[in-house]
């Protein structure tokens, strides 16, 4: 785990390491649950595993956390929870992965995340599976007036089943900002993302990329609902670079204030062939040339050099 050796929370199967923080309490979820009693009307139910977060004031340097599986057979149920304080800002990045390919492990995580009044927090959240894992991940977030979320979410390599939901509430003036990738290969991903405007001025983005590859399936249901006077808006894209794999994109807005704005957009399609012959024509291979739209399609911008000149990775369908 040499990625992670600085991680302030790791858990590999079910043994955890712990480095601390100043100005942040970093605790087992089951230790939180005992040591603070308020921390009870946050957790769903008593945890026996996960990790508990509560920054209590501004950090300058990303926290990061890691739960892995590492032997055969393991079932995880994590229950995590995040506490940012009122005015604090602070980043964190997630880890969630297989270090092997064929562990046939189960992961169920939970998390929930509370940035209380005008404070802002980054999040980054990387999962990576073997073939035969199953995983099922839910993710709460509760932005209290004013606060931020940016939340990145990112697998690019999906389990056998991927089932993932996300459900944020805004209240007054508070923002929130996803960006959702998915690269599925050889696996069923079910994603359900769902912003609820519930304050004035509240504001949520959600911008969803998947890429079906061979033998996959893709469902993505993303949702915005409006229950007061704010703005949202849902980014969906799909592209297909294989006849064995399919993609469903269903985009939804439920508008139940007559002052609020909601909007969409959405698309499902294949690599232009016009594309393809323009960068063969460039001297890359169409496996080259594939990979090269696959990573401007992500947003990885990662050019490459043909012959001295460079080939920029942003293209279009």
């Amino acid at each position: 785990m040499k990625n992670v050796k600085n991680a302030n929370y790791v858990q590999i199967d079910h043994e955890i390491q712990i480095s601390g923080e100043k100005d942040v309490i970093i605790l087992s979820s089951p230790e939180a649950y005992k040591r603070f009693r308020w921390s009870r009307e946050y957790f769903k139910k008593k945890p026996e595993e996960g990790y508990f977060i509560w920054v209590k004031n501004s950090i300058n340097h990303p926290l990061i956390t890691c739960i892995s599986i590492s032997s055969k057979n393991i079932s995880q149920n994590p229950i995590n929870l995040v506490i940012i304080e009122k005015d604090v800002k602070a980043e964190i990045y997630s880890i969630c992965n297989a270090v092997k390919k064929n562990l046939c492990g189960n992961h169920v995580g939970y998390s929930k995340v509370i940035a209380k009044e005008n404070s802002r927090l980054e999040m980054r959240h990387f999962h990576r599976w073997g073939k035969e894992d199953t995983v099922n991940s839910n993710l709460e977030f509760f932005l209290k007036k004013g606060a931020e979320l940016s939340h990145n979410y990112k697998c690019l390599e999906v389990p056998m089943k991927l089932k993932m939901e996300n459900n944020t509430y805004l209240e007054e003036s508070s923002s929130v900002n996803f960006v959702i990738t998915v690269w599925a290969k050889d696996g069923e991903v079910e994603m359900h993302d769902s912003i609820f405007l519930n304050g004035r001025e509240s504001n949520g983005i959600s911008r969803v990329r998947m890429i079906g590859d061979k033998k996959s399936r893709i469902n993505a249901y993303s949702k915005i609902i409006a229950n007061d006077a704010g703005t949202g808006h849902l980014d969906c894209m799909g592209l297909l670079i294989s006849e064995s794999s399919s993609i469903n994109a269903i985009p939804e807005l439920v508008n139940r204030n007559k002052d609020a704005s909601l909007t969409h957009e959405a698309s499902v399609g294949k690599i232009s062939e016009e594309i393809l012959n323009y960068l063969r024509s460039r001297g890359l291979t169409e496996d080259q040339a594939i990979d090269l739209i696959v990573s401007g399609f992500l947003g990885e911008e990662e050019p490459i050099a043909v012959e001295g000149s460079i080939v920029s990775s942003k293209l279009y369908m």
